[in-house]
């Protein structure tokens, strides 16, 4: 999953004050298809509007606003799939925010969602994994706690790599053993290539370890 890249000290006010009829043009047709109780519609629109603060405004904030109002519409319409990607969007840029605990929310709502549905739930681990890094960069001990919990909600994932690399990486934190948490994340990538957004958490955790100076996941 692809997230924007967080904005810098310095925006871009031209392009900011160009794109405002865009979405005052946007948003108009929103309001008047909620007020018809056309909701897949006015749902697709704020995903359209989220879009254009991540890639072209880059605020987020604003951005996670679209997606959460798009996900309330289609979850209005019963569209829980739907919901669940903007949800997913709304998590992964609230982590990156440091807004933890919104982050664990999302994560874990659609963790529990998807669990036992027999055609997404072998996407549940995915979420529990994410959540629980969340957790992890919070604290250690929540992080503990929350991988007994979705453990036993979700019996699958005990088995899953993920859940392995949680439990090498919890012990190497503990240990405030760098190296072996490296090695624990390099044996995990070389068979599921990490994505920018993991590789971010995962070196906010690393960093909490006593002595690590090399910045890096190598």
């Amino acid at each position: 999953m692809l997230f924007a890249r967080l904005p810098s000290s310095t925006c871009n006010c031209r392009a900011n004050t160009m794109q405002q009829p865009v979405l005052w043009m946007q948003e108009m047709p929103t309001k008047r298809q909620t007020h018809k109780g056309r909701f897949t519609i006015a749902a697709k629109h704020h995903i359209t509007i989220a879009e254009i603060y991540e890639s072209e405004l880059v605020d987020i904030e604003k951005a996670i606003a679209h997606y959460e109002q798009a996900a309330d519409y289609y979850k209005g319409e019963e569209s829980n799939s739907s919901a669940n990607k903007c949800l997913l969007k709304v998590a992964g840029y609230a982590a990156q925010l440091e807004q933890y605990p919104k982050a664990i929310e999302m994560f874990e709502q659609i963790g529990t969602s998807t669990m036992d549905n027999p055609l997404l739930k072998h996407s549940a681990k995915d979420y529990f994994f994410k959540a629980a890094l969340c957790h992890f960069i919070v604290d250690e001990l929540n992080a503990k706690l929350a991988l007994e919990k979705y453990e036993e909600m979700f019996p699958a994932f005990t088995d899953s790599r993920e859940c392995k690399l949680l439990k090498k990486l919890l012990e190497a934190h503990e240990e405030q053993n760098c190296e072996a948490y490296t090695e624990a994340v390099k044996e995990f990538d070389s068979i599921s290539r990490l994505d920018q957004w993991l590789t971010t958490m995962l070196l906010r955790i690393k960093k909490s370890i006593q002595g690590d100076n090399e910045g890096d996941l190598k």
